[in-house]
């Protein structure tokens, strides 16, 4: 999906969250471990939303530090293989008989693929 609804879909969620907890401002009792105090459902709930989509972007964070880290790690050793393999004479397995990169053919065959799996999951959902 793209970004646009992605964000509508937050809207939407929002929007949800909102009428749910303006419709409940009752007083409850919240008993947080050592002790108990009333407060408005209305701030436990959107109390509890925030906690979780702070939590939810936390470990989304965290993640994505990771994936960049492994990838940064995996292009450096990449860059070193290659060099070594240009030592002993060896070329890349892109390169053809001409010396030319076929990184080009390449990228257009992976594009190629993304879309056919693009239209896979279109055809699914219908």
């Amino acid at each position: 999906m793209n970004a646009q609804v992605y964000v509508i879909l937050a809207i939407i969620f929002v929007i949800i969250i909102a009428v749910f907890a303006v419709i409940n401002v009752d007083p409850v009792a919240v008993n947080y471990l050592f002790w108990t105090q009333e407060s408005p459902l209305i701030l436990v709930i959107l109390f509890s939303v925030l906690m979780g989509g702070l939590i939810t972007a936390a470990v989304g964070a965290i993640r994505l530090y990771r994936a960049h880290h492994e990838v940064k790690k995996l292009r450096t050793e990449n860059e070193r293989l290659k060099k070594r393999m240009a030592a002993h004479g060896m070329t890349d397995e892109l390169d053809n008989e001409n010396g030319r990169n076929d990184k080009k053919d390449y990228q257009e065959s992976r594009k190629e693929m993304r879309v056919e799996r693009r239209n896979a999951k279109r055809t699914d959902k219908e």
